[in-house]
This record gives structure tokens, sequence and C-alpha cells, in this order.
């Protein structure tokens, strides 16, 4: 293919993704060709086939800032956002929307409910499912769905049980299984599902063991691993599974080291799920270095290589090249390598933190955001940085618009991420990378 060819088919793939009426981005396009064409025609024939890449990526650029121009630029720039008449009445109202700046936090459009205990998950729609479960008997649990693409929250179902310390998890049908958690200071076992397409909580199996503190991670046959926590004033020892398909939850293998809070569970690209750090469950307190493996296929746990530093309320985060990310609760942070069970120092934190989100983005890298200062563990921060897998450094980035020190995140499918806060800030943010 020569480049005059090459450079049509990239018109006409252009052509249909975006908008017909994104001008800004055709001239941004034509203007990548032109010079690229400019620079194609002076260089050695053996030169000319790499230079077609550059064509492309030179187009790619440009669709994607076109692209975010037309996205940005449709919406509203002035007043509360549009609603559907079923959600007009209840939609909080959009703050102003104007074109994207990277590496920045903008606020967003606050919520009906202060966001006390809550969760955040990304719908397959695009939605993000908010909850504020209360914690106390007679309190009614609320949630509202976020809508990015007009910057409001609107209300949906309430949950039936008041609950804390609770986990949500998105189902591969769709549904969100929350299970577990605290009712006034006691453990839960009571569990239910969200249905985006009711828009409705309904009650399904209880956990064996009610617990409280405990992990929760999608197994990729579907089934949802529960893991330590605490029990009714002791450990949760045994793990069980969810099975979405009879609604029930049956026990599993029963974890080396037991934790009873702080802990971290990241599913692995084999479909092995990789335990890490929390707290003691034995001794109530005492922060542990352990890791261990949870294999499917045999329902058991297995010891791999310890972390350098005990850590708890870290994070662990799957990298797009499979090893994961372990920051937080000490520094310098740690990459843990599935190939070989061991874990390994990489670079040190802006800010060492602990109580903080930790979203892979689309390009690979890794936004920390908010959470408490590690050394003090009083100040909430604003701070937040990136690290970059590919040289194994953390720097730092746009900062909050207010500080977060118990923060959740949830990526959005345009790449954004929202951090909502359970703190008296109550900050409601969308960071553009």
């Amino acid at each position: 293919m020569n480049d005059t060819e090459l450079q049509d088919n990239l018109r006409d793939f252009y052509g249909s993704i975006t908008p017909s009426d994104s001008s800004r981005a055709r001239r941004l396009v034509d203007t990548a060709i032109k010079g690229e064409r400019a620079r194609h025609a002076t260089r050695e024939p053996s030169q000319r086939p790499w230079a077609l890449a550059g064509i492309a990526a030179a187009m790619i650029v440009a669709i994607v800032a076109g692209v975010g121009f037309v996205a940005l630029t449709n919406q509203p720039v002035t007043g509360p956002a549009a609603a559907s008449p079923s959600a007009s009445a209840s939609a909080s109202a959009a703050p102003t929307i104007g074109p994207a700046t990277s590496g920045v936090f903008v606020p967003t459009a606050s919520m009906k409910t202060f966001p006390q205990y809550s969760t955040t998950t990304t719908l397959t729609s695009g939605l993000v499912l908010v909850t504020e479960a209360g914690g106390t008997a007679g309190t009614t649990p609320v949630a509202e769905l976020f809508d990015p693409k007009t910057g409001t929250f609107a209300p949906t179902g309430s949950m039936n049980v008041a609950r804390t310390a609770y986990t949500a998890t998105l189902l591969a049908d769709g549904r969100v299984l929350i299970a577990g958690g605290d009712t006034d200071q006691a453990p839960v076992g009571s569990a239910e599902l969200y249905d985006p397409s009711t828009g409705k909580f309904t009650v399904t199996g209880s956990l064996r063991t009610p617990r409280v503190w405990h992990t929760a991670t999608l197994l990729t046959d579907g089934r949802v691993l529960i893991a330590g926590g605490t029990a009714v004033s002791e450990p949760a020892e045994a793990a069980e599974l969810y099975d979405p398909k009879t609604g029930t939850f049956t026990y599993t293998g029963v974890m080396n080291d037991l934790r009873f809070e702080g802990s971290t569970a990241t599913l692995l690209a084999d479909g092995r799920v990789l335990i890490a750090g929390g707290r003691d469950a034995v001794t109530f307190g005492t922060t542990t270095d352990k890791a261990e493996i949870y294999d499917p296929a045999t329902g058991k746990f297995t010891a791999t290589g310890s972390m350098a530093h005990a850590r708890s309320y870290h994070s662990a985060t799957l990298l797009r090249d499979g090893r994961v990310l372990v920051a937080g609760g000490q520094d310098p942070a740690e990459l843990f390598d599935p190939k070989t069970g061991t874990f390994s120092p990489t670079g040190s934190m802006v800010t060492p933190r602990t109580r903080h989100t930790a979203t892979l983005l689309s390009d690979g890298r890794v936004l920390i955001a908010g959470g408490m200062e590690f050394s003090s563990l009083q100040t909430p921060l604003a701070a937040a940085e990136l690290f970059d897998p590919m040289s194994g450094t953390f720097s730092s980035t746009g900062s909050m618009q207010a500080p977060c020190q118990e923060p959740y995140a949830a990526l959005l499918l345009d790449g954004r991420v929202l951090i909502t806060d359970e703190s008296a800030t109550a900050s409601l943010e969308l960071y553009q990378p």
C-alpha cells in the first residue's frame, strides 16, 4: 500500500467513527497529513514504510483530539444539564463543561445524599452506581447513578439493609453483588443484587459466615471470591464463593494467614487471585507482609513470596504486563511477578500514603489519589500521582479540589476517573488523564 492509499483508508476509517459535523477534527487530520506528506517526500525509500506509521499515528492523535472536542462541545455549557422527562425532576445540576485539560481534577455535580460508607461501581452501560448504606439499623440506604455524559446524579433503588464496610462487585451479567458489612457494629450475613434494568435491589442468598472488612473478587468463571474479614469477635476463617447462577454462597479454602482488615485481593491474568498484606486476624492489629494465591481450579490457598514491607490499606493493581503494583502502606512500592511468585522494589511514591485509590488508566499508567499521609495517618491528601510501569517511577499530577481521606474511584468508559469521598469533605471530582 502506498502513502496515498493509506491516507485515503485512514480518512474513510475516521469518517466512520466520528460525527459528521466534526469539522475541527477533520482540519486536524488534514493538517497532520499534509505535514507528514511533506516530510515523507524528503525521506529515503527505505525509510518510507516507517514514515507511513507516523502518518497513521498523526491521524489517530487528530481523531482523538477531534472526537474529544466534539463530545465536549456538544454538551451544555451553562446552567443545569438537560435531562430526560423521567430524570429531570431528580437529577442534580451539572457543572459547566468546557474543553478537557489533561492531568487535572474538575468538580462534578453533587449527590442528593451524603456519600458516607459508599461504594462506586461502573456499570456496563457506562453509568456509575454509587451506594450509601448508612450502617445504622433504621436508616434508609440510598443509591444514585452518575451519568458521565451529563455529569449528573439521579436516584435509583435503595438497598434492603443498612450496612457499612461491605463490598460491591460487578457481575458478568451486569448486575452488582452487595455482600456483608456491618450494622450497628455487628457483622452482616445478608447479600443483595442490584439490577440496572429495573433499578432495584433484591435479596439473594446469605453469606455462610457474616463478615465485615472482607474482599470480594470476580473470578473468570463468573463466581465471586469472598475472603478474609471479621466475623463476630473472631476472624472469618474460611473463604466463600458466590454463584450468580444459583444465588448461593458455599465455603471454599482457608487462607494460610488470616487477615481481618486492610488486605487486597487482585485477580491475576491467569485467573488466580493474589491476597496481600492486611492486619493479622490472630493478633488483631499486627500488619503482615505475607501474601498467598487462591486457585479457583483447586479451591485452595498457597503461600507465595512475601513483600519487603508489611502493609495494610495499601493498593494492589494489575498492570498490562501481568505484574501487580503494590503501593502505599509503606514505601517504596513493590511489583509482584506471578511468573516467579516474588515481589521486587520499584519507585517511591511522591507522597507516601495509605487508604488511597489506585486506578489503571487506559494508557497503562496507574492513578494514585487521595488517602491519608502515611507518616502521621492524620492528614487527608488532595495530592495525586501517576505510576509509569515503563520507567518504574511515580510523578505528580494535578491535585484534587479538596482532600479525600476515604476516597473511592471508578474508571469511566471514556477513560476519565470518578472520585467520591465518604469523609466530611464529600468531594466528587473527575480526573482527566
